[in-house]
């Protein structure tokens, strides 16, 4: 029976060409320097220029404690691991290391009489999660894109069952920011993988379940595709004691075993590894639904929407204005939306079409370039002049602000559906009434209409599942960006 090499689309062959048999592929090794002087800088500019401006003579010395007890803290807490570096990763990370910094430096002020002013030393090493998770977020860009050119991923053979290795090939073939890079597939049971057809030679497939048979194939296969690292699927076919088994194979070799559960969009915080009578169990917490980071949300929604009206007034003013010269009808433009729960609320929104545009949207049924439920056409002729330019910068969301006043939306969550739309919601794209719908949300910053229907639900659902005060942050830094590039916009 087959064992079927499988590249990944305009990754293998990169990967083949830039890269001499048997040699591991590694990520650049100024990522862990870069990370170091970056963390260094950030704890010790701000540290001295603070001191030193207060007139202190000692703004060197607290300067370069500090910046050594950050390098030392995020060293201890294995940021600068290579397996860490570069990962797609957030602030809330930098901002635990920096809480474990403030009770170090606490115990070092107690332990040496010490006796600046606390919250002025607090004050000075507020810039160094920042600095920090700015300087990683821009090794992970770089790191995203050196593996969408092939580069600085790990050659991977796949184990198991069919429908277990097509399901996570199809998934690691929609993106291309993760690590692995597929070389070959081992499949376990009477069925072929779908993607069989791609193959290019065959192997002997993975025989029957004891020690020799079972590791033969699958090291031969290692040795031969010049693999980095083994991707187990569990299954049926693979029980635990013969993974056991494979295991000790592959370790013999050095080769890395990695088990694949099935979950999938689960962020790593909520997952945990237990032992119980010598059973290995992932623990996967409830997403965040109730309690103190709830309570955190609603009351900054609110309060950043009221701050938001009041400052961005001249801009409502000045908007409006110029949606009642280009065409007639009511300015503010108001729809019925479904929100948290299935319950309906009424959005406003600045009007970007002509008054009819409710009527004409049947006539443009088989315009429509979106699937599923969406509805949307890049070249709309509904929309008017001005709206374009309002759609272009998202400035016709403005009113929604009162929305989230009203405790309808939150600034971040999913997008606010159509009644119509949510009629023919199946069970998963449900879910993404879980939680309020936002006025920015990872749709919103991540291309807009630009996605697909699929795409749009993946996101959402991310979101729904992995909610946190820090999540949130991310997102509305990120709409800053999205919407001076417009991308998607129409």
């Amino acid at each position: 029976m087959p064992h079927v090499p499988v590249p990944r689309p305009a990754q293998t062959q990169v990967v083949r060409e830039r890269r001499p048999a048997g040699r591991r592929t590694v990520k650049p090794p100024w990522y862990g320097l870069v990370s170091v002087l970056g963390d260094g800088a950030g704890a010790l500019v701000p540290v001295y220029l603070a001191f030193a401006m207060s007139g202190s003579t000692r703004a060197v010395t607290y300067a370069s404690v500090a910046a050594a007890a950050w390098i030392l803290v995020r060293g201890a807490r294995g940021r600068y691991a290579e397996r860490r570096l570069g990962e797609r990763d957030n602030l809330g990370p930098a901002l635990q290391d920096w809480l474990v910094l403030v009770g170090l430096l606490a115990v070092v002020r107690a332990a040496t009489g010490e006796e600046s002013p606390f919250l002025f030393a607090l004050a000075a090493l507020v810039p160094c999660a920042p600095t920090s998770a700015i300087v990683h977020a821009l090794i992970h860009r770089h790191l995203v894109a050196r593996r969408r050119d092939g580069r600085a991923v790990r050659r991977a053979l796949v184990i198991g069952e069919a429908e277990a290795i097509d399901g996570l090939m199809s998934h690691l073939a929609k993106r291309t920011d993760h690590e692995f890079v597929v070389v070959g597939v081992c499949p376990v049971g009477d069925e072929d993988p779908q993607a069989a057809a791609l193959a290019a030679a065959r192997l002997d497939r993975q025989a029957p379940a004891h020690m020799a048979a079972d590791s033969a194939p699958v090291l031969a296969a290692a040795r031969r595709l010049d693999v980095e690292v083994v991707l187990v699927m569990t299954g049926p076919c693979m029980t635990g004691p013969r993974l056991r088994r494979l295991s000790w194979a592959l370790h013999s070799e050095e080769c890395p075993l990695v088990v694949v559960p099935g979950l999938t969009e689960v962020a790593r915080r909520r997952v945990g590894v237990s032992s119980v009578a010598g059973l290995t169990l992932l623990d996967v917490a409830p997403p965040l639904r109730r309690g103190c980071a709830t309570l955190l949300k609603s009351a900054t929604d609110r309060l950043g929407a009221v701050l938001l009206i009041a400052l961005l007034a001249p801009v409502f003013t000045a908007v409006a204005l110029a949606v009642w010269l280009d065409s007639p009808g009511p300015v503010v433009h108001r729809q019925t939306r479904i929100g948290r729960g299935g319950k309906p609320f009424t959005m406003a929104k600045f009007r970007t079409m002509v008054a009819d545009a409710e009527r004409m949207r049947h006539q443009l049924a088989a315009a429509n370039e979106q699937g599923g439920q969406m509805f949307k056409i890049r070249h709309d002729p509904r929309i008017t002049h001005v709206g374009r330019v309002l759609r272009r910068y998202s400035l016709d969301e403005l009113p929604q602000l009162f929305n989230v006043v009203q405790g309808h939306m939150s600034l971040v969550g999913p997008r606010p559906p159509l009644p119509e739309e949510v009629a023919g919601y199946d069970e998963v794209a449900l879910r993404r009434l879980a939680v309020k719908p936002g006025l920015t949300g990872l749709w919103q910053v991540s291309g807009r209409s630009d996605l697909s229907w699929d795409e749009t639900i993946a996101l959402d659902l991310r979101y729904v599942d992995n909610w946190s005060p820090s999540v949130d942050l991310q997102v509305l830094m990120r709409t800053v960006r999205a919407v001076f590039a417009g991308t998607g916009a129409y």
